[in-house]
């Protein structure tokens, strides 16, 4: 079973085998919930959201097409579980500052982790939006044609939207540190 194919597992899950949506779940939850954490920022409700997502899974099993990636479908599922998150608490989660602050370790990685730190902080202060294009093309990967099909536009679009959300970060990145941005 480990063997099958994601799409393979989706269409056993769909007539069916709920056994397989346990594979999927062992694939997949990390990387789940590494995309609601970068999104938004917490914990408790990345973990949450993950089990929502594979409850979907299984709720809209039937709605499953196997021409179709089922990482997009997947993404898609995720991103609504998100969406109905912020509409349940009725504000705006954020990725809070302090939650990325940068490490105060004091050894020759400090430079480093202040970078990274610096980078989040820039991630935090980016619209939902175009936070999400970067989480989902530079941390989980996706191709464009993935990402289209989630997000219902054409490649073209996502890549002028993904050009524009780097170009974002690097302006608040610099503002961060104090550097003019080039």
């Amino acid at each position: 079973m480990y063997e099958a194919t994601d799409n393979s597992l989706m269409q056993g899950v769909r007539d069916g085998d709920l056994g397989a949506l346990a594979v999927l779940f062992e694939r997949h939850h990390r990387p789940l919930f590494n995309y609601f954490l970068h999104v938004n920022g917490n914990r408790d409700l990345s973990e949450d959201l993950v089990q929502d997502v594979f409850f979907r899974m299984l709720k809209y099993r039937k709605s499953y097409q196997p021409e179709r990636p089922f990482t997009a479908w997947m993404y898609q599922i995720a991103r609504n579980a998100h969406v109905d998150s912020i509409s349940k608490r009725k504000f705006e989660v954020g990725l809070g500052e302090r939650e990325f602050a940068g490490a105060n370790v004091m050894d020759e990685n400090l430079k480093r982790k202040q970078e990274i730190g610096l980078l989040k902080r820039a991630m935090a202060r980016l619209p939902l939006e175009k936070r999400e294009l970067l989480v989902l093309s530079r941390y989980q990967n996706l191709k464009y044609e993935e990402i289209a099909g989630i997000l219902g536009c054409d490649v073209g679009a996502v890549k002028v939207r993904v050009y524009r959300a780097v170009r974002a970060l690097g302006q608040i990145y610099f503002e961060l540190a104090g550097e003019k941005a080039s």
